[in-house]
Formats: structure tokens, sequence, C-alpha cells
């Protein structure tokens, strides 16, 4: 049966660069995806090319690009991501020329655009997924932005794509492209769409899944974490994966850190909604076929949704924040007092604020004071207090009034630090699936998707 090796380069935007140099070197990959887009993200990018039309797709792509396109092109490894972000058209633009530079003439490269909805949505008359109108938030909105399917991605490597650059695209799709392309699998074909997408969940968190997110010292011991490999899924026509590692690379690949991926951001194992199909995970078989190889199996899938999932972003408010810490004899005591009389002065001095917070680190921050009561005092604490406001001048003025503890005590405090900033937050809506037209661009190309 054929075999497709497919490695995971990012399991978020700011991933490390190694791992991925690793899988192109020594991988033996027929691709190479990088899933780099959580919930706030792309509302973030959004904002960011707002500022500056050329920018808004992820930090990192030029970096990554640099390392890993000599690599796959000389390798003949094909490259997934969405580090397109909010602007898909200019990385790959950049992409291009990042490939010039590198002497590697007749790369292909596609850009995937749709799923930025932000005038439909504005246009609509949506609700929410707290069932409140998305209209509210005016000219708070800044984002809103599809959840792709793996069609055009699939189209897109049709037309011999090296490079596909999507934005907010499902992420499973970025893994289930590339197996409907080489396995001909039919977009009907709820069974292998639902054995591909569960291919897609174990290998979209990359480091995850090969140990990193499962170590716990003394319960769950992980060797080589500092030089963590990520994971290769070995697909096999019928959608059965065996996930692996470049041999020698840290972490390890076990039943155990294969299992709490799979059940990772799952709401109902027998119906993970993406926009290609209603997988079911509820009958996966998992078994240990030798060292850091698992054999995965089991997954089916049914009719996928008459919707598509839109996430939406937006300035939601504005948080202040500052921090001191406080060392020796009485440590604890001094950061009690120190919350104590900030506490005091932004109610004498009228800061308002919708939400205010007063945390020693290290004692309550986490699970608050009761649980705290019952452990020894510690010999150095910090101290945090946060607020959301309305205002970027309100919430400036609860740092200011942390810093001035340096002086006006109490004695001792030291490594202040205050912020201010918005606060960028996400919902969701659903939309038909004809409000959403994917595109796909090479150069000044275009090619419809429906």
């Amino acid at each position: 049966m054929k075999t497709i090796r497919i490695g995971a380069g990012a399991g978020y935007s700011g991933d490390r660069l190694e791992p991925a140099v690793e899988l192109a070197e020594k991988g033996a990959l027929d691709y190479l995806i990088f899933e780099c887009l959580a919930e706030r993200t792309i509302a973030l990018a959004q904002r960011a090319r707002m500022a500056a039309p050329a920018a808004g797709y992820d930090p990192l792509l030029a970096e990554r690009m640099h390392a890993v396109l000599p690599l796959c092109h000389a390798q003949g490894i094909r490259i997934l991501t969405n580090m397109g972000a909010a602007n898909p058209l200019a990385a790959a633009a950049k992409v291009r020329e990042i490939a010039r530079s590198l002497g590697l003439d007749g790369l292909k490269v596609a850009a995937v655009l749709g799923d930025d909805v932000l005038d439909t949505v504005r246009a609509g008359d949506y609700l929410d997924d707290s069932g409140q109108p998305v209209s509210r938030f005016g000219e708070r909105l800044l984002s809103a932005n599809a959840y792709l399917g793996a069609q055009p991605l699939v189209d897109a490597l049709a037309a011999g794509a090296d490079v596909v650059i999507t934005g907010r695209a499902a992420d499973p799709a970025l893994v289930l492209a590339p197996l409907v392309h080489e396995f001909g699998w039919a977009m009907d074909d709820w069974h292998r769409l639902g054995q591909g997408t569960l291919v897609g969940h174990l290998l979209e968190c990359a480091g995850q899944i090969t140990g990193g997110y499962f170590a716990d010292p003394g319960y769950k011991d992980v060797a080589g974490l500092a030089r963590l490999g990520f994971p290769i899924g070995e697909v096999l026509e019928d959608g059965t994966v065996v996930i692996t590692k470049v041999a020698g690379s840290g972490g390890q690949v076990t039943a155990a850190t294969c299992k709490e991926q799979l059940l990772y951001e799952i709401h109902d194992p027998g119906a993970y909604l993406t926009p290609d199909v209603a997988a079911d995970f509820s009958g996966v078989r998992i078994t240990e076929i030798g060292p850091d190889r698992v054999l995965v199996e089991g997954a089916t899938g049914h009719p996928r949704p008459e919707t598509l999932k839109v996430s939406i972003g937006y300035v939601d408010s504005f948080v202040g924040e500052g921090q001191m810490s406080y060392a020796g004899p009485g440590a604890l005591a001094r950061a009690r007092l120190a919350l104590s009389i900030v506490e005091e002065r932004l109610q004498l001095t009228g800061v308002q604020a919708d939400e205010l917070r007063y945390d020693i680190v290290g004692v309550n921050a986490m699970h608050r004071d009761q649980l705290a009561a019952a452990h020894p005092e510690p010999y150095e604490v910090r101290i945090r207090v946060a607020g959301r406001t309305g205002s970027l001048r309100e919430a400036t003025r609860i740092g200011n009034e942390v810093e001035s503890l340096y002086t006006c005590g109490p004695a001792g405090g030291g490594g202040a630090f205050k912020s201010a900033r918005d606060v960028v937050a996400v919902v969701s809506v659903l939309l038909p699936r004809d409000a959403v037209y994917p595109t796909v661009h090479f150069g000044e190309l275009e090619h419809a998707v429906t």
C-alpha cells in the first residue's frame, strides 16, 4: 500500500526551528507542515496588517523558510502552512523572494485566500456563540475569518504548488489535504476523511505528541526534552497512521503520548466537527508496535456540517499590570502590606477598573488563599496587581502605583515591571458555506475554488 510521510514542523507561531530542520534533513518526508495559528493570532495579525499593508503574516515565516526551503527543494518535500495569517498573498510573495535569493528557481508558491469574511460579517445580522449580535462591537471589530477546509489546499497541490500558504484553515486540513491529493480520496468519502482528520489532529501540535506537553517529572518522565523531536506520520492509503519521529531525537512516542494528544481540545469524540467532515474518534485504537512507533487506526466520519465556523477578533478592554518582588525574612508580610497599599491607592486616586486582581505569585495566584494557608511561608514572593479597564489611560495608572512601591515602601521591593495594553478577545459565529469563496493564487494567477 502507498505510504505518505508527513512531518509537523511547528505547533504554534513561536515554536522551535531546529526540530523542523531536523525533519527536513532526516525525516525522509513527502510533506512538511507548519501549523501556527491560534484563535487570537489572526486577529493580532490583522491589526498588524492595518498598520502596515505588507505585514500580517507570521513573524517567523522568513526565518523558517530560509532554514527549510533549500532542504525541502533538494528532497522534493512540499510545504503546507497557515503562516499566511491575515496576509497570505504577502507571505507567498516573501517566500518567492526568499526562494530567488537562495537560487531555487522554479519554486511554485500558492496563496489560499477566502477565509477573510470581515465584510460579510459586518454586513450581516449575525449572533455570536453567546447569543449576542456581532454588531455590538462596532469599530472594535478587528477580524472575521472562516475556517477553510482541505479542498483549496488540494487544488493548490494539484496545480503543482511546492509551497501552499493559507490563512485561517482548520488545523487538520493541513494534513488532510496532501492525503486527499496523494490517495485520490473523494471529498464525500466520510470514512477516509475522518481517518485523515485524525492524522491531522495528532500531528497539528507538533511536540505535544512526542512528549513535550506530556512530561511531568516523577510521574511521566521524558528524556531529551531540550532536543525534542517533532512527529512524523506514516500514513497508508486506507488512512491508518504510524506516529514516529526522527531516530535519535529527544522525546518519545508512546501509546500514552498519543492518547493525550487524541483527547486534546476534543469536546465530543464521536462528533469532532471540521469543515471537511464530522469525524468520529470514538472507536480509535492505539497500539505500540516498536520503539517510538505507534499505530493509530479506527477513526471514521459522517457528513460535514452545513456551516463554517468563523473566528471573530475584537478589542474587548484594556489591562494594566504591575509586579514587584520581595525576598528574605518577612517577605510574605511585606508583600501583603504592599498589596494592601496599592489597593488603597487605587481607591484614593479613583482608578476606574471593572475588575482587579491582587496576587502573590508563589502563594495564592493559582489556588487562592485557602490552599496556600496549609503550606510553609516562602522565602521569596512576587506580587502582581492587574486590572481590566475601559481605557489605556486608566490601565496605565495601575502599573504606576505598583512601581511607586520602589520608593514609597514597604522596603526591599525589587524587579518592578509594569505594562498597559488592549485585550484582543475572540467569539465565534457560523456562516453558510456559500458565503465563503476560497481562491488559490500563483503570483498574479488566480484559480477559483468552489
